[in-house]
C-alpha cells in the first residue's frame, strides 16, 4: 500500500466535508468510501484529506466482463481514462486486462 499523499488545496476538512449527497462521487473502496473531485480521488483521514490512488497495476484475475457505456456500473473519471466501480473497488482497462484500484 502507498503512503497517503496530502490532497492540496483541498486539504483542510473544515472547507468542506465530504459525505453523502455533497454533490461529489461517492465511490465504496475497501474500508471506506473515496470522493471524486477535481478528476480524482481522495478520502478523509483525521482533519484532512489524502489522495487515494493505487500504488501500482495489479491485474484483477478471472475478469471476463467488459466494462463500457451501458454496463450497469459505475463509472469515475479518473486523470486520463475511466475507471468502473465493481464488487467494492475500481476496475481500469490496462495493456488487455483490468486493474484493480
Amino acid at each position: 500500500m502507498s503512503t497517503p499523499t496530502l490532497h492540496a488545496p483541498h486539504h483542510d476538512a473544515t472547507e468542506h466535508t465530504h459525505r453523502l449527497g455533497c454533490g461529489h462521487v461517492a465511490v465504496p473502496h475497501a474500508d471506506h468510501v473515496d470522493y471524486l473531485h477535481d478528476g480524482h480521488l481522495h478520502r478523509a483521514h483525521a482533519d484532512h484529506y489524502d489522495e487515494c490512488e493505487p500504488a501500482g497495476h495489479v491485474a484483477c484475475a478471472g475478469h471476463s466482463h467488459t466494462h463500457g457505456e451501458g454496463c450497469r456500473h459505475v463509472a469515475v473519471p479518473h486523470g486520463d481514462h475511466v475507471d468502473y466501480v465493481h464488487d467494492g473497488h475500481r476496475h481500469a482497462a490496462h495493456d488487455g486486462h483490468w486493474d484493480d484500484h
